[in-house]
């Protein structure tokens, strides 16, 4: 499971609120209390409309707070998509390189994750923040979205990354409108059969709302329709979870386990 920490004024659900570098470590270490396995941290935001953050800003966002948290034993991932920002993060110490463009977004991203060696998430990307809802056009998503994903890691390993690196994300909430977002989940064996460990990243996004939630509450009001989504990707054989809040998600993976337990 991997908590997300926004060090960022802007982000859809919770910016601001761990922007600054104590309130980032506190929040980090209540993630990994709560349930984390893995601390992903951001430094610019990707909501719908969001603009681009300048690289300097970005790594003075993220950077110490990497380096103290490594320190302290806690596994970090840098989700960027500058592979500067990237390099400079495993170097202090990141295990996994988060990249929402799947190494589009700079050339140079590819380069560092093969010389590094690191984990990378490769997520299905149409193009930036401002203009991801203008490419939400699909006749099939799950086709599409499975065959697109499958280009992209085969460029990737021609550029030197290997496959045992790669950790696949349709992108659920990237260039996709609501009912698209359902389609990829409900298509999940689709994007297994590729071969790779799949994240899914369904945390508080816009399509969750009005489920187990009222319609128009507030994105945390979604972490119980996220929980379930963790459930039913986790039964389904998902690598990873990504999500705000750790514990509705602990909680049900943990009856889940049990279960199986007492069945075998």
């Amino acid at each position: 499971m991997m908590g997300i920490l926004n060090v960022t004024p802007d982000s859809f659900s919770d910016g601001g609120l761990h922007q600054a570098y104590d309130s980032a470590l506190a929040h980090a270490r209540d993630l990994v209390a709560t349930g984390a396995d893995i601390v992903d941290v951001g430094g610019e935001s990707t909501r719908p409309g969001a603009e681009r953050v300048p690289v300097d800003v970005e790594q003075a966002r993220v950077l110490p707070v990497v380096e103290q948290l490594v320190a302290e034993g806690v596994p970090v991932s840098i989700d960027t998509m500058n592979a500067s920002t990237a390099e400079r993060a495993v170097e202090l110490g990141a295990v996994i390189v988060n990249d929402v463009s799947g190494g589009l977004a700079d050339p140079d991203m590819a380069r560092v994750v093969a010389a590094t060696g690191t984990g990378f998430v490769v997520m299905h990307w149409r193009g930036h923040s401002d203009r991801m809802y203008r490419d939400a056009v699909y006749e099939h998503a799950v086709d599409e979205v499975r065959r697109e994903v499958e280009m992209r890691v085969a460029e990737l390993i021609v550029l030197g990354v290997r496959q045992e690196q790669v950790v696949i994300d349709p992108g659920l909430g990237f260039a996709k409108q609501g009912a698209q977002n359902w389609e990829i989940l409900a298509g999940y064996e689709r994007f297994a059969s590729i071969g790779l460990p799949v994240l899914v990243a369904a945390s508080r996004k816009r399509f969750l709302e009005g489920v187990g939630s009222a319609e128009g509450a507030p994105p945390k009001d979604r972490d119980l329709a996220t929980a379930a989504i963790s459930l039913l990707a986790a039964e389904r054989g998902a690598w990873g979870v990504r999500v705000h809040d750790p514990a509705p998600t602990r909680a049900v993976l943990d009856v889940w386990e049990a279960w199986r337990a007492a069945r075998s």
